[in-house]
């Protein structure tokens, strides 16, 4: 009987709480489509790392040369219903410091065709369009990543990083996701080419507690 009459109580108590969090989630997409809007910023010779997450989804236009030397492969992903990964590439920048750029999407088709590598050469300057974003968290199901091994599965810029060499290498822990603003025939173009496309200028982030406030 203690126990039935303590459920309503928790129950309340459970769906106010969810309630917090969803407002708490809703001003959070709104701040992160709010600086979505604004103008693309330049990023300045050294990052200050530590201010870095209040820039989380800020657009940003970065210059430089890829280094294919260290460029990884993160996976497996899904885009639009085809399996494949995530092309990674230090971007040095004619500053002389590094930052790494998440080129985009590459079928598993196109894998090992290197188009998605020579679509640029090492000399040629690039200008990229993209986003910062932070470290991925890894859930239970996600693998470990094994650098020594090749093995990418989820970003963890810090490690992504040192993989690129680190601050003796100058490269800054500092991870932009190129943004693709083409229609997509344009993208499936590039898919079918085997050039990287990437991702599209909006903010992804799960929202599931309105159906846990009427849950509770």
């Amino acid at each position: 009987m203690a126990l039935l009459g303590i459920m309503p109580v928790l129950t309340f108590a459970l769906g106010t709480w969810q309630i917090g969090r969803l407002k708490w989630k809703i001003n959070l997409i709104d701040e992160l489509q709010e600086k979505l809007q604004r103008s693309p910023m330049e990023l300045p010779e050294f990052v200050n790392i530590d201010a870095l997450s209040d820039f989380a989804f800020r657009k940003v236009r970065v210059k430089g040369r890829w280094d294919h030397a260290h460029t990884i492969l993160i996976g497996p992903r899904v885009r639009d219903g085809t399996k494949g990964v995530n092309v990674i590439s230090p971007l040095v920048r004619t500053d002389g410091s590094t930052v790494l750029v998440d080129r985009g999407f590459v079928s598993d088709e196109h894998i090992n065709d290197q188009q998605w590598r020579n679509s640029t050469q090492d000399s040629e300057e690039v200008e990229v369009l993209g986003m910062l974003r932070m470290s991925q968290k890894r859930n239970h199901f996600t693998p470990d990543n094994h650098p020594e091994k090749g093995e990418w599965y989820w970003v963890d810029v810090d490690a992504l990083a040192e993989n690129a060499g680190g601050k003796a290498a100058e490269v800054q822990p500092v991870f932009v996701e190129a943004i693709f603003e083409g229609h997509s025939g344009d993208a499936q173009l590039r898919m079918f080419n085997g050039i990287p496309v990437g991702r599209a200028p909006t903010v992804e982030i799960r929202n599931s507690h309105a159906a846990y406030v009427f849950t509770w």
